[in-house]
């Protein structure tokens, strides 16, 4: 029998569930929200709000659409809608939007110190706008280490699934990647499932039927439109904090600006229950925890900053999954697809696939603006003069061909064990952090980096993938057509070709999946509030030690939620 204060908290947690989902939907209005969704250039001068939200991403809207069934909130974004760009809205324009580097971008250009290009969201609905859409949970394992309570984790996830979540029609290239894992030993199989299962397994996506992305904004077809404020393009430059001898710092607001550059003010309202809470993600809310004062004191001074509080660990655990992958050119077409089906193995190594038509000029050029964007210099990697490559499968061939059918198999790296850590880079808040990622410093993750390419390689040798691979194809010239790609900027060696271990450090890439900065127990404790001060809450990927699952979407999107529950519960309870 379940323990009454267990029981009475599930009880209540449900009740509130239930309740929540007649009362939005009485009110709920339909995307684009016309009615609160707002240019930050019409806000008032100042305004008061029961929580001000920074950041409308992954987990910032569905917080926000929680939290206005019973208080009033204001969400501040720094990009627009994603309803009105198409690259954003359809699967088609995933590669457009990565590649777009002029400052209006929904996916902001960031290199990290490691020289691996990565992207940043500038858009309602934050990265769930320019992913590649995998949806999956995590497993039981990570929420009991999380301390979340499984059945308000269960409705919160279902909660989210109910608008964005869809099972992919999986066809030709990702059925042979599906089948090549099971020969190759990543078993058993698991079916279409969301649960984070060993084994290979079809996993859902965000993309539907269609092709039509639904991402985290949509959740806001939950909130109560009467409570709720968005304000796009509104960049905050600084969480208010008052400050009194013998007492902890407190939030009482956010100072931010449009795209104008105009200043407003938003304040807390008065009482013990409101706050700001910072949910702008890995790299936004570590930024804004130091450019509001809250940090580590050396790196505070540096920049002329008013030292609020001295926080060593604000910026540190960074982690970003390194991935990496093959390029198989196909004899054959091959459909239109992102990440569907995943081979989650024993190895500590997620392996996942993408296919479609592919210009290798057209990467080219994209990393030439990339680099031109950060001021640096591609490397290259000249071919061993004895090595030789099937002609179908050239590089050069291929650079020339605009229309290349073809498919990529990728490796991603669970945890990772490596950590780096974020500095400011200046004291706008416009300007990206500088952050290190500090790829395979752990033998461990590399380590686990050569297993995932030895899967690969038996799944590209294995029987069922034979029609999408040329004859006579070895994976040893895919290999060296991968360090002939300019995927980053690390230097390229000729013993890359040779050793699987040299290949992972020079042809790592990002996934996207970076966390950390203001982690539980470091920055935040397990109710997401800032230790040392008052009425400020971090609620993100931020917060977490290692990416959960193959993809951290669903969970940070479920995290939004869970956390919006769980804070009704406080407040309601007053």
């Amino acid at each position: 029998m379940m323990p009454f204060p267990r029981c009475f908290s599930f009880l209540a947690a449900a009740s509130l569930g239930i309740f929540s989902f007649f009362i939005v939907s009485s009110f709920a209005e339909k995307a684009p929200y016309k009615s609160f969704a707002k240019d930050a250039r019409t806000a008032p001068s100042s305004g008061f709000y029961d929580y001000i939200i920074v950041g409308g991403g992954t987990a910032g809207c569905p917080l926000a659409a929680t939290l206005s069934v019973s208080a009033k909130v204001l969400l501040l974004e720094r990009g627009g809608l994603p309803y009105d760009n198409p690259n954003v809205t359809h699967i088609d324009g995933f590669p457009a939007t990565l590649s777009d580097t002029s400052s209006t971008s929904a996916a902001q250009l960031f290199v990290s110190t490691d020289g691996v290009f990565n992207h940043r969201a500038r858009v309602l609905g934050g990265g769930s706008a320019i992913n590649a859409g995998f949806y999956t949970r995590a497993s039981s394992e990570y929420v009991n280490e999380m301390g979340w309570e499984p059945r308000l984790v269960e409705e919160s996830y279902a909660w989210v699934e109910r608008k964005v979540a869809f099972r992919p029609v999986v066809k030709a290239w990702q059925a042979a990647v599906r089948d090549g894992l099971l020969e190759a030993g990543v078993s058993p199989y698991r079916g279409t499932t969301y649960a984070h299962l060993h084994g290979t397994k079809i996993g859902g996506s965000i993309f539907d039927e269609n092709g039509y992305r639904h991402t985290a904004a949509d959740l806001l077809e939950y909130a109560d439109p009467a409570n709720i404020t968005v304000y796009l393009h509104a960049v905050a430059h600084q969480i208010l904090i008052k400050t009194s001898p013998g007492q902890k710092p407190k939030a009482y607001g956010v100072f931010f600006r449009d795209s104008k550059g105009e200043r407003h003010m938003a304040y807390l309202n008065n009482g013990p229950m409101n706050e700001v809470i910072v949910s702008a993600g890995a790299l936004g809310s570590p930024q804004l925890l130091l450019l509001s004062g809250i940090g580590p004191a050396p790196e505070l001074t540096a920049h002329g900053l008013r030292v609020i509080l001295d926080h060593p660990l604000v910026g540190h655990g960074m982690s970003d999954n390194p991935m990496n992958a093959v390029l198989v050119p196909s004899p054959r077409p091959v459909e239109l697809s992102l990440i569907e089906v995943v081979g989650i193995t024993d190895v500590g190594s997620y392996v996942e696939a993408a296919s479609g038509s592919l210009d290798l000029a057209w990467l080219r050029r994209t990393a030439q603006d990339f680099a031109k964007a950060v001021n640096q210099t591609l490397q290259t990697f000249t071919m061993p003069i004895n090595q030789t490559i099937p002609e179908a499968t050239g590089v050069p061939e291929l650079y020339q061909n605009p229309g290349v059918q073809a498919g990529v198999i990728l490796e991603k790296i669970m945890g990772p064990f490596s950590t780096g850590f974020l500095e400011l880079q200046s004291r706008d808040p416009n300007d990206n952090p500088r952050v290190t990622f500090n790829y395979f410093q752990d033998p461990r993750d590399l380590q686990r980096c050569v297993q995932g390419m030895e899967i690969i390689k038996r799944v590209v040798e294995s029987r069922p993938f034979s029609p999408f691979r040329y004859p006579f194809t070895s994976f040893q010239s895919l290999m060296n057509m991968m360090l002939a790609v300019p995927n980053n900027l690390r230097i390229k060696h000729f013993t890359a070709a040779y050793s699987m271990e040299q290949f992972c450090l020079d042809t790592v890439m990002t996934i996207w999946h970076y966390h950390g900065g203001c982690q539980v127990d470091r920055v935040v404790d397990h109710d997401y509030r800032v230790l040392g001060m008052d009425a400020l809450r971090v609620i993100d990927g931020s917060t977490f030690y290692s990416s959960p699952g193959t993809n951290p979407q669903a969970t940070v999107m479920m995290l939004g939620r869970y956390m919006g529950q769980k804070i009704l519960q406080e407040r309601n309870a007053r």
